[in-house]
């Protein structure tokens, strides 16, 4: 799948899991005591996108904001190790997020949210050098977690046009008019239903679907949907649908960003729209049989499309 090099943009965080036995409850209150065992780190948010797009064989470049903490420092290692090129904006005034799950028996007991969201300066100073690397992507991708690491995401979108980049977005909240330009949007279901409200039937949320993208002036909106698989709607287009490939649902953390890693890294790679659509139902099919943040490789979803494409015969999606 190695293609050209994708520049992925966003806020990007470091997970964190404490993992242990529960055997007891904590006399000082009714809560759970946690014998800790181990603890395992994991690139989150824009960084588990990059560190994803690696793993599937594609080339990725991360800008990001972030701290000058200890956590910035391990998010760094960790993204440079996964063989992502890093350019980050530090500063002192920010907190690196840090998301620390507590765990047992791949339960989560408690996750505890530390974070401290980038003042305007410092996005406007990633908005300055994510303009100055476009010229050398093709393919750009915003991870948009509302850290604010994207606040100037229109003009990221505008400067982006115009050096004839293609945007897709993993947008966040219910303000979609800040992606109003992009090539591509993926919000999931829930977050589709919050911008455009509840829908009755399958036949109204093609509708409300299909109005969205052309409001927000799209080429493609791409829609998860958890169980009921993932739909494209593009311009001159009738909808396409493609049903789940996901044999069992684990733990759907990170599973969005596998979507955009597998979609981004596919593209760049030269595979059209529509294969690149299926790479990335697969990808995301393993990644929620995955406990955590996690990466897929390209090998295991090679080895997955095989079988799912032997299972549904002809994998095409269906209008």
């Amino acid at each position: 799948m190695k293609g050209s090099p994708v520049l992925v943009v966003g806020d990007s965080m470091l997970d964190c899991y404490w993992q242990g036995r529960v055997d007891r409850i904590s006399p000082e209150a009714p809560v759970p005591v946690l014998c800790f065992e181990r603890e395992w780190l994991h690139a989150g948010g824009a960084a588990n996108v990059a560190a994803n797009l690696v793993a599937l064989g594609g080339t990725a470049t991360l800008a990001t904001l972030l701290g000058e903490d200890d956590a910035a420092q391990q998010l760094s290692t960790l993204v440079e190790e996964a063989g992502v090129r890093l350019r980050a904006v530090h500063s002192a005034d920010m907190v690196t997020t840090k998301k620390i799950r507590a765990v047992c028996s791949h339960h989560q007991l408690l996750r505890v949210d530390i974070e401290r969201p980038a003042s305007e300066d410092d996005a406007k100073t990633l908005c300055e050098l994510v303009c100055g690397l476009l010229p050398a992507h093709r393919w750009v991708v915003l991870s948009d977690y509302h850290k604010g690491a994207l606040s100037h995401c229109p003009n990221m979108i505008d400067h982006a046009r115009r050096q004839d980049c293609l945007v897709m977005v993993d947008p966040k909240g219910t303000n979609f008019e800040r992606y109003r330009g992009a090539w591509l949007l993926k919000p999931n279901e829930k977050e589709a239903a919050a911008v455009v409200g509840a829908w009755a039937d399958e036949a109204a949320f093609i509708r409300a679907m299909s109005q969205l993208r052309e409001h927000l002036a799209l080429e493609h909106l791409l829609v998860t949907r958890g169980e009921r698989g993932i739909s494209l709607f593009s311009a001159h287009r009738q909808p396409l649908h493609m049903p789940t490939a996901a044999r069992e649902v684990f733990d759907v953390s990170g599973a969005g960003d596998t979507v955009l890693a597998a979609l981004a890294g596919s593209l760049s790679g030269g595979q059209t729209l529509q294969d690149a659509v299926h790479h990335a139902n697969v990808a995301a099919g393993l990644a929620v049989a995955k406990f955590g943040t996690a990466t897929v490789t390209s090998a295991e979803v090679q080895e997955a499309r095989g079988k799912h494409d032997a299972r549904h015969k002809t994998p095409a999606m269906t209008g």
